[in-house]
């Protein structure tokens, strides 16, 4: 039996290379398929096991699990904020309904992509093909005239899915929102004119990667590598910190960030679309096969959906207004840097730190100074500790951070 064991171990191990090897062999595929075979190899993180409720108490019922974790979302959400102002100087782009986007995102969907909150089912649009897409054409044009939209597109089921550390408690789960399969395909065509007018406009600050096509998190990463090794090259000191964010897509106030768009020279029906999108969204949690109750979004950029992270961008992309030091944002992280020759470096940085804490009161924003990390790159050996602060509590010093 054990020579048996060993030689299975041996064979799964030899299948598992040649796989891995074909996989990383398939050219322009290469990467989707490695993400593909990483994501199998992680296993599944949306099964929970027991959880804590806020008096301690466990939790092993799967609709107890779903309505907890529906309490500590919903206890999340900003305050309604439905006020929007628009400056009048601001020219708008003209919206047109492109359908060669409709074409190719339906092309592109998966088989065994989830079924959303409607119950309708992705392979009606496959198999609707090049004859199904004038109707979503027409009934996106529909719900643009009527400034309205079906109230299955505002509803949606919410995975929570684990993002690391504890797993009974529940503020270690990320709320990834299940919609309406049709609405997405509504939103790629918004989201396209987006990106279309904000490029023309170089509007999205180059600073921001994470949700932007070539502007990928790992691209930042390697930007400021080299920043920092280009610095000790130069026998320079170098001080990142890096800035620790919570709940960010939860705190965004629907009212601040549709001003924000509307600024952006979006177009009025674009604008409105955008706005009956966000508000009086409903959502419940979904744990195995149980569904919690059902409550009201006051705020949240819906994760999970198609224009919630490019809604994201459009809203921290001022967040570098009157910072000097450099910053960098990895979609909704954020690090600061600069190049530190004398005392009075020390003390802009300081300063940027303050506005960053002013910027994020403005925007409701909640930063978490106590993880937030303060490092110091440098081929001198000093023995002073740094001492940053942010919102009047100290940033921790560390060698290393991720």
């Amino acid at each position: 039996m054990k020579q048996l064991s060993k030689q299975l171990l041996a064979a799964k191990k030899s299948a598992q290379g040649a796989f891995l090897k074909l996989v990383l062999n398939k050219d322009s595929k290469c990467w989707s398929e490695f993400h593909k075979y990483t994501k199998r190899r992680k296993g599944n993180r949306e099964n929970i096991p027991a959880i804590k409720d806020c008096n301690g108490r466990n939790i092993t019922e799967s609709i107890e699990k779903a309505n907890s974790l529906n309490f500590y979302y919903y206890s999340v959400f900003g305050s309604e904020d439905n006020f929007l102002k628009i400056q009048d100087k601001i020219s708008s782009e003209l919206f047109t309904i492109d359908t060669k986007i409709i074409r190719k995102m339906i092309a592109a969907i998966r088989k065994n992509k989830s079924v959303g909150v409607d119950g309708f089912s992705i392979g009606i649009l496959k198999l609707g093909g090049e004859a199904i897409i004038p109707y979503l054409a027409r009934l996106l044009d529909i719900t643009m005239n009527n400034c309205t939209l079906p109230g299955d597109w505002k509803k949606a089921t919410v995975i929570p899915i684990h993002k690391g550390s504890d797993r009974s408690l529940v503020t270690n789960y990320r709320p990834v929102s299940l919609t309406s399969v049709v609405c997405k395909q509504m939103e790629h065509v918004i989201a396209s004119y987006l990106r279309q007018v904000w490029d023309k406009n170089y509007l999205l600050y180059e600073g921001q990667h994470g949700f932007r096509p070539g502007y990928s998190c790992e691209s930042q990463v390697t930007t400021v590598c080299q920043d920092i090794a280009d610095s000790l090259d130069n026998e320079d000191r170098i001080d990142p910190i890096v800035i620790e964010f919570s709940e960010v897509f939860d705190l965004v106030p629907h009212g601040r960030l549709l001003t924000k768009i509307a600024n952006s020279g979006v177009g009025s029906r674009v604008i409105l679309w955008i706005r009956e999108f966000l508000l009086g969204r409903m959502q419940r949690i979904k744990v195995g096969a149980h569904l919690s109750e059902e409550v009201r979004a006051t705020s949240r950029d819906p994760q999970g959906s198609v224009l919630g992270p490019l809604l994201f961008l459009a809203y921290v992309n001022d967040i570098l207004r009157n910072i000097e030091t450099t910053i960098r944002l990895y979609a909704d992280d954020c690090v600061i840097y600069r190049k530190i020759i004398n005392k009075e470096d020390i003390e802009n940085v300081q300063k940027d730190l303050y506005r960053l804490g002013e910027w994020a009161v403005e925007n409701a924003m909640k930063i978490n100074p106590s993880k937030s990390k303060a490092v110091r790159f440098t081929r001198a050996r000093l023995k002073d500790p740094l001492d940053y602060s942010l919102t009047n509590t100290s940033i921790p010093e560390t060698s290393s951070c991720k």
